[in-house]
């Protein structure tokens, strides 16, 4: 085992002897490991205590994220300032019920804190090395305008999105295909899972090997690890803002299971919770795997919902979570899935009890939350992650509540921004193609 001083490696999900260790830098670079596995820290740092005194989330970032990624912390610290340039405010519904609005960056959505801070990390480890890299990215609503907006504009990174056509909401879409310098954005014919094969069997295809793939995904540790930074900054906030010194019962709205394993690594990390729970839509096989005793990997086709940044079959960071626990993460996470009426219900209820306008993905972490206290009795305080801005989804918030959600500034902009889209057939054939012809005009 490394003593605690020495640099923290990272190992492939699949690769349980830990022959193939790799730096931080190599990590996020590859995106994936060679074996096509997703990367892991070979041991998780205790946070220091000084972490509840941080003044700003760039400053938290830059105190708990040097080990893990091998670089000092002031220098950290400057430059998660830079990403992390929005207000990540603890909202109080009521007494005991909270949620982390996660949703004031540029594009509305809680992607932006990873793909912000993981753009600036990828480009100086890129301008060291002398690189360049090509980010290909599968979507399925909101990771996409996120990884756009963060890396658009850098010299030695390009962009290239693939979301399923026609399955993202027109906010959504819009966002997707806003023009931007370096980012090319494709229509897929098909689903999110389609997408997301579309992503994994690029880095397995020999002759894409020029192209300096990686990826911004939360199957990137890059964009993973960032995300730790806010589940030690709500807590601080509870307890600063509003007194309450109680361990938290945290929901997260879930879909890829990227923001629950952040959650999971933030506990490694000394992060005192009750309980972490992750509330699923109808694409609920983590949900069965945690109490219906479904077989690992038995994944299930995704099926479209109003919460559909969420509407993934088969989570790639559940490869993540089992490498990390096994079947004991059945005794250590909540679950809960929640269909659609479900979803429209507690909008209406959250807005006519509170006055709050969430979001389709808020609402099925606030349903998860009711859902567990009507069950269990505990009436402990919780935390919500709040995922995305109501602007994001206008006629869901306008069907469920008869209201039209306040302006976003930065929606307001992308949505007046030039529009550029490729189709797609899911091929990899058709995906290797476009990637070689980096000369292809949108229709």
């Amino acid at each position: 085992m490394p003593s605690a001083a020495a640099p923290i490696r990272y190992y492939s999900s699949r690769d349980e002897a830990r022959n193939a260790p790799a730096t931080f830098a190599e990590a996020l670079l590859a995106g994936l490991a060679p074996d096509g596995g997703l990367y892991l820290p070979e041991r998780l740092p205790r946070a220091k205590a000084a972490w509840h005194d941080a003044g700003d989330p760039g400053e938290l970032a830059g105190g708990l994220l040097g080990e893990l990624t091998s670089q000092g912390a002031s220098e950290l610290t400057a430059l998660m300032r830079r990403a992390l340039d929005f207000p990540l405010p603890v909202v109080e519904l009521q007494p005991g019920t909270y949620l982390l609005e996660l949703f004031h960056g540029p594009t509305a959505a809680f992607k932006d804190v990873g793909a912000r801070a993981m753009a600036r990390l990828m480009d100086e480890t890129l301008q060291r090395a002398g690189r360049n890299a090509t980010v290909l990215v599968a979507t399925s609503g909101d990771t996409g305008s996120a990884v756009a907006d963060a890396f658009a504009g850098f010299a030695n990174i390009s962009v290239v999105l693939l979301f399923p056509r026609g399955k993202v909401s027109s906010v959504q879409e819009r966002q997707l295909v806003a023009k931007r310098p370096g980012v090319r954005s494709f229509a897929v014919a098909g689903t999110f899972d389609d997408c997301q094969r579309l992503v994994k069997g690029a880095f397995a295809d020999p002759e894409l090997a020029g192209l300096g793939l990686s990826t911004a995904n939360s199957i990137n540790v890059g964009r993973l690890l960032p995300q730790i930074v806010y589940y030690f900054w709500a807590v601080a906030r509870v307890a600063r803002d509003h007194g309450v010194h109680e361990p938290l019962q945290v929901f997260v709205p879930s879909g890829n299971l990227g923001n629950l394993t952040a959650g999971v690594m933030a506990a490694g990390m000394g992060l005192e919770l009750a309980g972490l729970s992750a509330a699923h839509n109808a694409n609920d096989y983590f949900v069965r795997y945690l109490h219906d005793s479904a077989e690992p990997y038995d994944f299930a086709a995704s099926v479209p919902t109003m919460s559909n940044a969420m509407d993934v079959g088969a989570p790639s960071n559940f490869e993540r979570l089992f490498a990390l626990h096994g079947d004991s993460l059945r005794g250590r996470l909540g679950s809960h899935a929640v269909d659609d009426e479900a979803t429209l219900r507690r909008m209406r209820l959250t807005y006519q009890e509170y006055g709050y306008l969430a979001c389709p993905h808020t609402a099925v972490g606030l349903e998860a939350l009711a859902r567990q206290r009507a069950a269990t009795g505990d009436s402990g305080p919780a935390l919500v992650l709040a995922t995305a801005h109501p602007a994001k989804f206008p006629d869901a918030v306008r069907r469920a509540t008869s209201v039209s959600p306040p302006a976003h500034a930065g929606l307001e902009a992308i949505m007046a921004a030039e529009r550029s889209f490729e189709p797609l057939e899911p091929t990899q054939e058709a995906l290797r193609a476009a990637l070689l012809d980096g000369s292809r005009t949108a229709p």
